[in-house]
């Protein structure tokens, strides 16, 4: 199979186009400041500062909870008809348009929170969009090479936008976000563009700033990247659409290793999304970090992710997709024993003197583990379901894997939940998450490392 260079490229500027969602907007700057803000608005209602940062966090994470429903029951239905009509191009435009007019209201959200549940509507109408279109973008995988150079392809791609995410928080970080007490950033000067740091128009900046930055760098997509025009040509009536699903859905069972597939890798990611999201939480509960400090990991993470992803790709192109899932998975495995076992003045049996940066070190090295090994988990496990993919209906395909992605996306904060609460211990909280990989690790077996489209 022969690809141009520039569609393959143009392909992977999605990933670098929309990454500044996730790491700025999800994690390091719109989320931070959603939650000061909340917080401050919820304590001027009369609630003291443990209640206001309490509830602000609920409001956030349901969000996030409404939005990821509303993914996983779309992204096979949506799939499903752009097969039958074998255009994803629109679809992608669409969700674009709804993408950049959304990160650009973010603008909206003043200190005083006046329009705080409006603007948390529109950043999940964002996120949303972004993971609408990832779909359709995943599912043009197929068509970009051989079995063989997928794999490089996938983890080059993730690569490059993890490369976006680091430039553009560091470009946010040393130009626009603002201390909130002095109103400069963190290079001492007042937030760039003539904004007002006393206001943290820096700050606020973060969603015209991804809006922008996406509208620039999907150039290259839109220019470069087709439909392929032997897909399509199905009725996309919405009884024929649904009954392709149904058959799809049916086919699944029927498939060994893609239901095994299926089933493992949502349990893995959803391991992995946890130690995405409660990283943060423990560095500051557990070794008493500062926002800089995270930030830093952060960085080196993001950094981390970007090498290793690309070398995983390699590595992927020459032994499989299943290697790599495998080491990723098992290196994951050994941060969450990690985790559980340590603290500011222990590790595991071994006690730390006060002051030592034992701690630190090791959660940094683990960040760049989650880092590396979560993008090139991430990429290798798209790459493996190419493998499984009817190539007359990718979208679909891609639909399902996403719908796996979020169904039990509910298990592990309840497992941290859970167990933190009964154990009194933020780090035997993290136990439920290592059982997650392990559960993904053992359904692996009954997966074929070449796929079944064969079958």
């Amino acid at each position: 199979m022969t690809v141009s260079r520039r569609r393959i490229w143009g392909w992977m500027a999605f990933d670098w186009a929309s990454q500044p969602l996730f790491t700025l907007g999800l994690t390091f700057v719109f989320g931070p400041y959603f939650a000061l803000v909340a917080t401050g608005a919820f304590m001027a209602e009369g609630l003291d500062q443990t209640a206001a940062s309490a509830r602000a966090q609920s409001v956030w994470s349901l969000g996030q909870f409404v939005a990821g429903t509303l993914i996983a029951v779309t992204a096979p239905f949506l799939g499903a008809f752009a097969d039958n009509s074998g255009r994803k191009i629109p679809w992608i435009a669409g969700f674009s348009v709804a993408y950049v007019l959304a990160s650009w209201a973010l603008w909206g959200l003043e200190p005083d929170g006046a329009r705080l549940f409006t603007i948390l509507v529109l950043f999940y109408v964002a996120f949303f969009a972004a993971e609408s279109a990832l779909n359709f973008v995943n599912a043009m995988l197929p068509s970009l090479g051989s079995a063989q150079a997928i794999g490089r392809i996938s983890g080059s791609g993730a690569a490059f936008g993890y490369w976006g995410g680091v430039v553009s928080l560091i470009v946010m970080l040393a130009l626009f976000v603002e201390d909130p007490a002095k109103g400069l950033t963190r290079l001492g000067n007042a937030p760039a563009l003539g904004l007002d740091g006393s206001q943290l128009e820096g700050t606020r900046a973060v969603g015209p700033f991804i809006a922008v930055w996406y509208a620039l760098f999907m150039v290259p997509f839109f220019v470069f990247v087709r439909d392929d025009p032997r897909l399509g040509g199905q009725s996309t009536r919405l009884s024929a659409v649904w009954g392709a699903l149904k058959e799809t859905l049916r086919g699944v069972l029927r498939r060994r290793s893609l239901k095994y597939f299926l089933l493992a890798s949502m349990f893995y990611r959803d391991g992995l999304n946890a130690l995405y999201a409660f990283g943060g939480i423990y560095g500051v509960l557990v070794l008493g970090w500062t926002t800089i400090q995270i930030a830093i990991f952060g960085i080196v993470a993001a950094v981390a992710a970007a090498i290793l992803t690309w070398l995983g790709g390699l590595v992927d192109q020459r032994r499989g997709p299943m290697l790599v899932i495998k080491v990723c998975v098992w290196a994951l495995i050994v941060v969450g024993i990690l985790i559980v076992g340590m603290s500011r003045d222990h590790l595991f049996m071994f006690a730390l003197p006060p002051g030592s940066p034992v701690p630190d070190i090791v959660f940094y090295a683990c960040g760049i583990v989650i880092g590396g090994a979560g993008g090139a988990l991430y990429a290798a496990s798209r790459s493996l379901m190419v493998r499984h993919t009817d190539p007359d209906r990718p979208a679909e395909a891609f639909g399902l894997f996403a719908l796996t992605g979020r169904a039990t996306a509910f298990l592990a904060p309840l497992g941290i939940a859970v167990f933190t609460f009964l154990t009194g211990n933020v780090q035997l909280g993290f136990v439920p998450v290592i059982l997650l990989f392990l559960l993904g690790l053992f359904l692996l077996r009954w997966v074929n490392p070449n796929g079944d489209t064969a079958a």
